[in-house]
């Protein structure tokens, strides 16, 4: 699949701005240097975006961090996932 501008949603921050997009890709699509490239001009090194990935399958949640953008190529750190148990 591609970057889907309508599914990134800014929620906030100042120094460092957090956002979050929702997406049927996995999180190692997301991950690949370029897959954000759209958002070049919103997007800064430092940023959050808190993802709900891979939608249409393994669903898996958790956070990436921008790491790199320059010349309008975005590139973001592997996805830290946020896991949870349910002991009930």
């Amino acid at each position: 699949m591609a970057f889907i501008a309508k599914n990134l949603e800014y929620t906030g921050g100042s120094l460092i701005s957090h956002w979050n997009y929702v997406t049927t890709d996995t999180a190692a699509v997301v991950d690949t240097a370029g897959y954000f490239n759209a958002a070049s001009t919103m997007l800064h090194v430092g940023d959050r975006i808190h993802a709900e990935v891979d939608t249409g399958g393994t669903r898996a949640g958790g956070t990436f961090r921008v790491n790199a953008n320059s010349g309008g190529v975005v590139d973001v750190a592997d996805m830290t996932t946020l896991t949870a148990t349910d002991t009930d």
